[in-house]
């Protein structure tokens, strides 16, 4: 079960919280009266997605140019791909 800490309560403290999840407790932080994410430890036996896990759905670097391509080029060519 997770506990609800404000995200200044995280910030103030968060050497204490820290240790607590280390410990195993978890927590879910509240940022302007909403739920913005859980902290919690990590279990070895989780596995977390690397790079290579993840599946490139869409590139905008122009085949690994890393100043990437213009917005105009990218809608130009999404639109194409949308009226087929």
């Amino acid at each position: 079960m997770f506990k609800d800490i404000s995200i200044k309560d995280l910030r103030t403290h968060l050497a204490e919280f820290a240790n607590r999840v280390e410990s195993g407790e978890s927590f879910r932080v509240i940022r302007r009266s909403k739920p913005s994410f859980y902290i919690m430890k990590i279990d070895d036996s989780v596995d977390i997605p690397t790079m290579d896990q993840w599946e490139t759905v869409i590139d905008f670097t122009d085949n690994g140019n890393s100043e990437g391509v213009e917005l105009g080029d990218v809608l130009t060519t999404l639109r194409k791909i949308n009226n087929k």
